[in-house]
C-alpha cells in the first residue's frame, strides 16, 4: 500500500550501488547540501546502521526517527522504534517524511513510498549494499537536473520520481 507522505531520497549509482563498509560511495559536497535543503524541517527514517553512519546526530532541523531491532538502542535526540509500522504511525498527520537508508529500510519502504528524490551518479560502483532496482515504467518524472563534478570528474543527476 502506498503511503502519500512516504518519500525516499537516496544517493545510487547507475548501477544501483548505494554503499559500502558502511559509508557512502561517493563524495559530492552539492549532493550533502541537497539532501539538507529537502530534509531540513521533516522528519527523517532510517536503519540504527545508517544513524551510527552520520559523522554526528541528530541532524539540525529534523525529527529522527530510528528503526532497530535492538530493544535496549537509545539514541541521543532521536526516537527509537522496533518496526515499518510504528514508524509510519509516527508521521501519519505529517506532509512528507523521509526515508534516508540504509539498504534493507530502502527495500521494506520502497514499496509504500509515493515520491523518490534520486541522486544518479552515471557510471557502476563496486558496493555492498543497493537499492531496488527501480521500474521506471511505475514512476513519472517530475523534474530533472543534470550536473558534472570537477573533483570526482563523474556526471550526476537529481531525479525526482512520483509514482503513477
Amino acid at each position: 500500500m502506498t503511503h502519500k507522505n512516504i518519500s525516499i531520497i537516496v544517493a545510487i549509482a547507475q548501477n544501483f550501488a548505494i554503499g559500502k563498509n558502511n559509508d557512502l560511495l561517493f563524495h559530492l559536497p552539492n549532493d550533502l547540501k541537497h539532501f539538507k535543503d529537502i530534509t531540513s524541517g521533516h522528519t527523517i527514517i532510517m536503519g540504527r546502521n545508517t544513524l551510527l553512519s552520520l559523522p554526528k546526530w541528530p541532524l539540525p532541523n529534523r525529527r529522527h526517527i530510528v528503526i532497530s531491532d535492538q530493544a535496549d538502542d537509545h539514541f541521543e535526540g532521536c526516537e527509537v522504534v522496533s518496526s515499518l509500522e510504528a514508524a509510519i504511525e509516527k508521521v501519519k498527520d505529517e506532509k512528507e517524511a523521509f526515508i534516508i537508508g540504509g539498504g534493507m529500510i530502502y527495500k521494506q519502504f520502497y514499496p509504500m513510498a509515493n515520491k523518490l528524490y534520486l541522486t544518479v551518479v552515471h557510471q557502476d560502483f563496486e558496493a555492498d549494499v543497493y537499492f531496488p532496482e527501480i521500474d521506471y515504467n511505475n514512476w513519472e518524472q517530475e523534474s530533472r537536473e543534470d550536473f558534472h563534478d570537477d573533483k570526482n570528474g563523474f556526471d550526476y543527476s537529481y531525479i525526482n520520481l512520483v509514482r503513477k
